[in-house]
């Protein structure tokens, strides 16, 4: 705990670092236990709670670091979603809950996989996987056996769930911010098995061709994207969350007819996440109410819904039984850190399963809403320094997407800060999710200019507050959030003292063409074509006006990062060093996009703070 400009903060700084976190849990079939990934150990795996008794064991899937898992049907499976190297390629592996018969099922040689859902039919897992060349494939795999058969196949492509008959599909298509669902309906001959596969005609026709019957868009013609979607028991309805033709995403039901109808509608909330019961008679709902999380149970006869007191301020994931009357929840707040909880849904009581309890004392978000200078309504997350009298150094950080969101969640970074007493202003500039389509799409292509202007004015708002000195304040941004760090420094020099950029992209150009193939065709629709754009991404790009930039960098990235390739980095710190500007270059041998290691959050979040108290709380140059 450190004393700076008279403040001596009493936060848990240490506790934050330490705590290990629970993610992404599962509950088995028979509600026996719950799956969950968890670091206690040092890295990102499968661990498994029994509720019937007091006890937890680890499930052995190997050195490489874990992000998902989920329950078979007949509960003598777990599929694994594995990250090797903490990079971007993904891998999908199976294994026994003793730890026994760890196998990959899904491991494309430069690509990457991930796991849909199980099908409800004996061990079948519906996988997406995408080749190096950008081509997605479904495909459904048989846990036991490994017998696999490709059911669909396309470019920005992404299956979304599948009936138990195995006769519809739902496929998601197209770039971000503009994706639509489709209904397939599949070969009849698909529900005999796996061994053969499907001919080259059937796969055409799933495609759009006449052999598989084609697509049926869903929604069809409406603005909007939509991202997630399900399928009744009986395969005849979707349940999409959609914000086509509306402006906050809500729930809508497709019937087979094509007749749509709105189950669930907030003006005030978008909805985040919902889960069904297996049976279908329920559901519940997960809305984001300005950022924090907002439940409801629904009774899918009548709709009818009732409100259930959230966990935490944030529920970062929800599964539910198979019979509808539990639900297994991620959830974390800014003191508590990733934790699992089981919910009995008709009472409203909750058991925590598994993770760190609260941290006392720590630090808590403070919602704030001001304009821009255009009027634009931003909002963002304020963590002010404890006992501060008078204004206080102070970062801005820039989270990523940049549909993300900044919301209330568990962060080391800022409670450590606090601590060294550097208060924390964490925005949501235009661009971001949670206030609305209209808002989202307010960044978009030539718009970005106006996202980067919105950083400038984060940095007013705290000064106009009385809350920062206007001569200590960084910036800092991970992934889309270190672009517009970045962008911000060269856009409005002399307004920041200091910079963070981590894994942040520096010049669209070398970003494209480095960038994996999929990413880079998803992300035409936000920030503009390589080719028809390039005056534009020129203009964008911060590494274009670096003889602008005239504060210290600090630069961090992971050796394995091929979402924002390291290229970036390297670009930025020789630039930066060569214009004689101070630049600190921290890299992480063995990560990728995201610091999975507890062991590299750790050493990630000292050094950023050491960095930043060095260059914040000196003197002012004069």
């Amino acid at each position: 705990m450190t004393h700076i400009l008279g403040v001596r903060a009493h936060l848990p700084a240490d506790a934050s670092l330490t705590a290990w976190h629970c993610r992404a849990p599962a509950l088995a079939p028979d509600v026996s236990a719950v799956a969950f990934v968890g670091d206690s150990d040092g890295s990102p795996r499968v661990w498994i709670r029994s509720l019937q008794e007091d006890r937890e064991w680890p499930v052995d899937t190997g050195p490489e670091p874990v992000s998902d898992v989920g329950w078979s049907p007949d509960a003598r499976r777990l599929a694994v979603l594995v990250v090797p190297r903490g990079g971007e390629h993904t891998q999908v592996w199976t294994v026994r809950p003793d730890g026994t018969d760890l196998r990959p099922l899904a491991a494309p040689a430069g690509g990457s996989a991930s796991f849909v859902r199980w099908t409800g039919r004996g061990e079948l897992l519906l996988v997406a996987e995408t080749s190096a060349s950008g081509l997605t494939e479904a495909v459904l795999v048989d846990a036991s056996s490994g017998a696999r058969e490709v059911v669909a196949a396309g470019r920005l492509l992404h299956p979304a769930a599948i009936s138990r008959d195995h006769r519809r599909m739902l496929l998601r298509r197209g770039p971000r911010g503009v994706r639509r669902m489709y209904m397939v309906e599949l070969p009849s001959g698909l529900q005999h098995g796996l061994p053969g596969g499907l001919s080259a005609a059937d796969q055409e026709g799933l495609s759009g061709g006449p052999a598989g019957g084609g697509e049926r868009p869903l929604l069809a013609g409406l603005p909007g994207s939509t991202g997630y979607g399900i399928l009744s028991p009986d395969g005849t309805t979707v349940y999409l969350l959609t914000d086509a033709g509306r402006d906050r995403a809500a729930l809508v039901a497709v019937r087979k007819d094509g007749e749509a109808a709105v189950l669930a509608e907030r003006p005030d909330a978008e909805l985040d996440q919902f889960a069904l019961s297996a049976d279908g008679c329920r559901a519940v709902l997960v809305w984001n109410a300005s950022g924090r999380s907002e439940l409801e149970v629904m009774e899918m006869d009548t709709c009818t819904v009732h409100p259930l007191p959230p966990p935490a301020e944030v529920v970062s994931s929800i599964r539910v039984s198979l019979d509808g009357d539990l639900a297994v929840m991620g959830a974390e707040g800014p003191g508590h850190p990733p934790h699992v909880v089981l919910c009995d849904l008709a009472t409203g009581r909750y058991r925590q399963v598994a993770g760190a309890g609260r941290l006392p004392g720590a630090a808590e978000a403070e919602p704030v809403r001001f304009p821009a200078r255009d009027g634009v309504e931003l909002t963002g997350w304020l963590y002010r320094v404890p006992g501060a009298q008078a204004p206080a150094p102070f970062l801005v950080h820039l989270h990523g997407g940049p549909e993300d969101q900044e919301r209330p969640t568990f962060n080391p970074l800022y409670q450590n800060l606090l601590a060294a007493g550097i208060g924390v202003f964490a925005p949501n500039v235009r661009g971001s999710s949670g206030s609305g389509r209209a808002f989202r799409d307010a960044d978009n292509h030539a718009l970005r200019f106006h996202a980067i202007d919105d950083v400038a004015d984060c940095a007013g708002e705290l000064v106009r507050l009385g809350l920062a000195d206007p001569a200590r304040i960084a910036c800092m941004g991970w992934s889309y959030g270190g672009y517009l760090t970045l962008a911000a420094l060269v856009t409005h020099p002399g307004l920041f003292r200091a910079g963070v950029d981590v894994c942040g992209i520096a010049d669209f150009e070398t970003f494209y063409a480095r960038t994996e193939p999929w990413i880079a065709a998803a992300a035409v629709s936000e920030y503009g074509h390589p080719d028809t754009d390039r005056d534009l991404l020129h203009a964008l790009s911060p590494l274009r006006s670096f003889d602008r930039l005239a504060v210290p960098l600090l630069v961090v990235h992971g050796a394995h990062d091929t979402n924002v390739p390291v290229y970036e980095a390297e670009q930025v710190v020789r630039a930066a060093r060569g214009r004689g500007v101070p630049c600190d270059y921290l890299l992480f041998e063995d990560e990728g996009h995201q610091f999975r290691r507890p062991a590299n959050r750790v050493t990630f979040v000292r050094n950023v703070v050491t960095w930043l108290e060095r260059h914040l709380t000196a003197p002012a140059p004069a």
